[in-house]
């Protein structure tokens, strides 16, 4: 039997892990805003969690081993720096999906400061960041 005769419920199920945290689009004004650099490379962030990152990509980076990389955001000089591994790679559409192993220091504290500020700039309408706070810390609205 293969792969495509398997039981859909496995799939469902792993569609649903993966949708269970808010993910943000890595761009502001259709414009790449996050970026990673893996090795030496910087690569636009398709999106972003508080668990990992989606980049295009035309194979698993680092092969599927864990790696290093360091995440900017476009024109500010802050940074944050940690490990990741591919857990997800989908060859029709050049996309791996990263999860964060580490990230270094106050990372995961900035992080979500700077999905807060993401959220708040793409909004359509005025949000606080209080609401702003409770998307990215809840689970996906789609």
């Amino acid at each position: 039997m293969g792969d495509r005769d398997a039981s859909p419920q496995p799939q469902a199920a792993e569609a649903a892990e993966r949708r269970r945290i808010q993910r943000f689009l890595g761009q502001r004004r259709g414009q790449p805003y996050l970026w990673v650099t893996i090795g030496s490379e910087r690569v636009a962030l398709r999106d972003i969690s508080v668990d990992g990152f989606a980049i295009a990509a035309a194979a698993p980076p680092a092969g599927g081993e864990p790696f290093d990389f360091v995440l900017q955001r476009e024109g500010v000089p802050d940074q944050i720096c940690g490990r990741a591994q591919a857990v997800n790679f989908i060859a029709a559409s050049g996309q791996a999906g990263c999860r964060f192993l580490v990230l270094e220091g106050d990372g995961a504290e900035r992080l979500r400061d700077w999905l807060i500020a993401l959220v708040i700039m793409n909004a359509s309408v005025r949000i606080s960041e209080k609401d702003a706070a409770a998307i990215v810390a809840g689970p996906s609205l789609i």
